[in-house]
């Protein structure tokens, strides 16, 4: 069995008819920082203090086609660890993966859907990177 599986959320994803228009009243209603892809919420690990990590939350226009197959309105990203291992585990036991790992600096990437078809993102995320990336757009 590879490593803890799931170790938090990555990240909220979901379509809506104007995604600046979210952004813009999520800031200006509920004091979110926000950028081209949403907004980052940093947190910190109770077993590492000293790393950053971020749940990326994102609005998406109504017609994407990122969340197909799944027809929901939905996606979760969840954060993992041993991603390639994962797969593997998936695949021997019948679970549907949709695509390769896709690699980019701040983390790998892939694919699922659940028993109900909803279509979830798994992350094995280089925080350092991302937190570089990103610095200066964190909810603080």
């Amino acid at each position: 069995m590879a490593g803890k599986k799931v170790t938090g959320i990555g990240g909220i994803f979901f379509k809506c008819d104007d995604p600046q228009k979210m952004k813009d009243w999520y800031s200006e209603h509920l004091g979110m920082k926000t950028n081209e892809y949403g907004a980052l919420f940093e947190f910190r690990s109770s077993n590492e203090p000293e790393k950053k990590g971020y749940l990326q939350w994102s609005p998406f226009n109504s017609d994407t086609k990122y969340f197909h197959p799944s027809e929901k309105g939905y996606m979760i990203n969840y954060r993992v660890e041993d991603l390639e291992g994962l797969v593997e585990e998936f695949k021997a036991a019948g679970v549907e993966v949709l695509d390769d790992i896709e690699t980019y600096e701040y983390g790998k990437f892939v694919h699922i859907l659940d028993p109900e078809g909803n279509k979830i993102e798994l992350w094995e995320p280089v925080d350092e990177v991302f937190t570089k990336l990103y610095e200066g757009t964190t909810n603080k």
